[in-house]
């Protein structure tokens, strides 16, 4: 239960609780009241009149005492029924009209919480750590509440920058170096006076200096891909997949690869160039981590108010129970399929940030065949509704 039904259900039970004493009070103090009094049914003189002949107390005392117990039954017995019946009815329009007045009082009472929560709502699903709540009031536990947020969003919102600024930093100062050595060792190569072993060596090294660019490159774009998308423009998910597919059939053919296409137009926006980037990702792994002579599926469809991506490839049989870690930066499979020396280790860690940024989902599930089928869920664009 929420805490507004739980503050109207107290006060509707502490109405009833002191009703029902209440009642319970009044009901003995009137059932005391109407007991047997000696001065009252027992009077030193009394008339009784019978069929129009009147008499003497002393004449007719036991008709008189009788007739007086049979009327002060009675009496009590209706009016303490009409004090129970009566007292119960009002107790329960009270504890109902305590739960209405418990419900709106609470409301009111919690008002400030709800525009907290409100703020952690949209800090959660924007990704803007610059919001702050801001509460006016009295100094209270809402009133410390609000500022403890609004001083844990400050602290993460520095800490989220500093780290950007690190990355982005250390990236491009990598990128300086690894850039001239990939200059050196061309032009060594290329001398002719370059023996075969300095040929090796050389192109053993062009490996490797690649794969540090892109792992530089893949660093970048997963801080760029933490930021939320706040310049949303629309474009069609199927012409980056035709794009992307394009730039990729060479690398298909030469794997041996059978590309199938099966493009529907897939509204959405945000930002292209982010979004080109987690499709080529998805794409590349589909080929690189495949079986010569293997399949790739790539799918866009239009789903009520989401658009859909989904990459789906053959390949070694991947575990139900590791298919998460591969969402995690750094973090591969046992096994050859995602031990490529191809690969960065960043690439599905790129899409999901990318994803998450435009407010989707990214989720993946291995094929009973062997590969993974992949699926990307993007908002829909909100003009083509």
């Amino acid at each position: 239960m929420s805490v507004r039904l739980r503050f109207a259900l107290a006060s509707a039970g502490v109405f009833l609780v002191l009703g029902g004493l209440v009642l319970a009070g009044v009901y003995f103090v009137v059932r005391s009241t109407l007991e047997y009094r000696a001065d009252i049914l027992t009077p030193d003189y009394i008339t009784v009149h019978n069929r129009g002949v009147f008499y003497r107390y002393e004449d007719h005392y036991e008709v008189a005492r009788a007739r007086a117990l049979q009327v002060r039954a009675f009496y009590q017995r209706d009016t303490l029924t009409d004090v129970r019946n009566v007292g119960a009815l009002i107790v329960a329009a009270g504890a109902i009209g305590a739960l209405g007045l418990g419900w709106r009082a609470s409301g009111w009472v919690l008002r400030p919480v709800k525009s907290v929560t409100e703020t952690a709502r949209r800090v959660a699903q924007s990704h803007d750590l610059t919001e702050r709540i801001g509460h006016q009031g009295p100094r209270d536990e809402v009133k410390e509440l609000a500022d403890i947020f609004d001083t844990m969003l400050g602290r993460l919102a520095r800490s989220f920058d500093g780290q950007r600024r690190f990355v982005a930093n250390a990236s491009h100062e990598l990128r300086t170096p690894l850039t001239i050595n990939r200059t050196l060792v061309d032009v060594a190569v290329r001398r002719p006076d370059a023996t075969e072993d300095v040929k090796r060596l050389g192109e053993s090294l062009l490996l490797v200096n690649a794969r540090h660019e892109r792992l530089i490159d893949g660093l970048l774009a997963l801080t760029e891909g933490e930021q939320a998308v706040l310049d949303r423009r629309p474009f069609d998910l199927r012409d980056v997949a035709e794009h992307v597919l394009d730039q990729a059939a060479e690398e298909a053919d030469g794997r041996e690869l059978t590309t199938h296409r099966l493009l529907d137009s897939a509204p959405t926006a945000g930002e292209a160039v982010l979004v080109e980037r987690l499709v080529q990702n998805l794409v590349e792994n589909a080929i690189r981590h495949n079986h010569p002579g293997g399949e790739v599926w790539v799918t866009t469809r239009w789903r009520a108010e989401q658009v859909e991506l989904v990459v789906a490839n053959t390949g070694l049989q991947v575990p139900p129970y590791e298919i998460e870690t591969i969402f995690e930066p750094f973090r591969r499979l046992h096994g050859d399929r995602l031990r490529s020396d191809r690969g960065s280790g960043l690439g599905l860690s790129i899409v999901r940030v990318i994803a998450e940024a435009h407010g989707g989902t990214v989720t993946a599930r291995p094929r009973d065949e062997g590969g993974l089928t992949i699926i990307v869920e993007l908002p829909v664009d909100p003009s083509a509704l």
